[in-house]
């Protein structure tokens, strides 16, 4: 049989949780995205175009189909191809290029900077024990909240971005009222080394807002109200330092340690799950699949047509509902140990896939918003991709200098921006691989970098103490 024998190829459209929406049909070897868009669109009755990514076998279709055939499929009349499409943002997140205002006012080194997750404030947190509140209309300062008595580590947005908690070398917690500045009940105390982690139970879950989780390097992990100011449980089980606290969308707790383990616990009672063992040194991160509808769970999103939901909770769970309707809530643990895994952590205490390449200990992990790529950054200097769903590596991105401290998506999963000890900030294409932009500015070490949930604007910090803004 020549190669031109089989011009034709049966293949069948399905969505990414293997429904079938179409009969087999015979479509030509050399159909186009642009021909597979207008098919998908007319088969799921869509009254707009919507934008689709199509794949073969895992295998992106980014020309046309004949790319992502193997041999037995080219030459076969009898094989049926399953064509999966994956529904992508409708809006663009546009490059940011350019750095539009410099905020000094901090007198050490900024820790940590965070937007909120409706995009309207910024917070950070530095060595100089105090928590700031910026405000990103008149970019200027909004709120100096003092009260800590050494560097403020960590900082938490609570979901409907009405409080912010931040955690200190002291082990003190303190609660602030985003609109006044003004402190929220008592400080909490009761950690015995400095806070390594803090993180709020999911909207969907608590929709009153109040209960958020701590940790410890101490060893523990405490359940807080942030209205009474209270412990309402702690859990201990780590022997060493806790590196990372990540709250799951079914109500668990996942803690990463020195100690070499992730534990999986349960926030209503405080059972201990599992343990997930495999790391051979210090675990240091965690990245959840569902990171991104959690801390955006009650921000209307640009690609809804109803800018008004009436129910904004049914909407939140429906929305967590989508991201883990093919395999569930995915987590990845990064480790000193240069290696990552993929964990399904509320079903089996097995790793998915254990990832290596990198050449030296990982700092940072995060899953893309549509939850299809996880990217990891890592003192060597370099950016990896990965499959999501399988662990699979995809690809290197190089040009930092020094070691990558953290990484950050935009909201649409097309761009990646990276803080590293060269004292640039980085914009990658992540579809491309490629570096679409370089950000100097700063005149030390980036220790913190975020990009705003609705797409306009990165916020940056570091040892130079000064908080940059960047937009396109």
């Amino acid at each position: 049989m020549t190669e031109d024998a089989v011009s034709t190829v049966l293949a069948r459209f399905k969505s990414e949780t293997g429904e079938t929406v179409s009969n087999m049909m015979d479509l030509p070897r050399d159909v186009t995205v642009n021909h597979l868009q207008l098919i998908c669109n007319s088969l799921l009755k869509q009254d707009e175009s919507v934008p689709y990514a199509f794949f073969v076998d895992d295998k992106e279709i980014t020309n046309n189909l004949d790319e992502c055939l193997d041999a037995k499929q080219k030459f076969s009349t009898e094989l049926v191809i399953d064509i999966i499409y994956q529904e992508q943002a409708v809006f663009k997140v546009r490059p940011i290029t350019r750095c539009t205002s410099s905020l000094p006012g901090h007198a050490e080194a900024v820790i940590s900077v965070q937007f909120s997750p409706d995009s309207r404030k910024l917070a950070s947190g530095s060595g100089d024990t105090t928590v700031r509140f910026w405000d990103l209309d008149m970019q200027t300062p909004l709120h100096t909240c003092e009260g800590h008595k050494n560097w403020v580590l960590c900082i938490a947005w609570s979901p409907n971005s009405k409080y912010l908690v931040s955690g200190c070398k002291n082990g003190m917690i303190m609660s602030w009222n985003v609109e006044t500045g003004k402190r929220v009940g008592p400080p909490m105390t009761g950690h015995k080394q400095w806070i390594t982690a803090l993180c709020w139970a999911p909207y969907h879950l608590s929709p009153e807002c109040r209960i958020f989780a701590s940790s410890s390097k101490d060893g523990d992990i405490r359940i807080w109200d942030v209205i009474l100011g209270q412990c309402q449980r702690s859990l201990t089980s780590h022997t060493r330092s806790i590196t990372c606290l990540k709250w799951g969308g079914t109500g668990l707790l996942y803690s990463s340690s020195q100690d070499r383990t992730i534990k999986v616990w349960r926030a209503s009672d405080g059972i201990l799950c599992r343990t997930l063992e495999g790391h051979a040194h210090w675990v240091n991160t965690l990245a959840l699949s569902t990171d991104y509808v959690i801390k955006t769970a009650m921000v209307p999103q640009p690609c809804s047509n109803n800018d008004k939901i009436d129910d904004v909770l049914a909407e939140a769970k429906k929305r967590y509902d989508v991201a883990v309707a093919n395999g569930g809530e995915r987590l990845i643990s990064g480790s000193d140990d240069f290696t990552l895994f993929l964990w399904a952590p509320e079903s089996s205490k097995n790793s998915i896939a254990r990832m290596t390449g990198h050449q030296q200990l990982i700092n940072c992990v995060q899953f893309s918003p549509d939850t299809r790529i996880a990217a990891s950054a890592s003192f060597d200097k370099s950016i990896k991709l990965w499959d999501g769903k399988t662990g699979q590596f995809l690809g290197t991105m190089r040009g930092h200098v020094q070691a990558v401290y953290m990484i950050c998506w935009s909201a649409d999963s097309r761009l990646l921006v990276s803080g590293s000890a060269d004292s640039t900030l980085k914009v990658w294409d992540v579809k491309a691989k490629k570096l679409q932009g370089d950000l100097p500015g700063h005149a030390d070490e980036v220790f913190a970098v975020d990009w705003s949930p609705d797409g306009h604007k990165v916020a940056s910090g570091g040892k130079d103490k000064v908080l940059r803004l960047w937009t396109h």
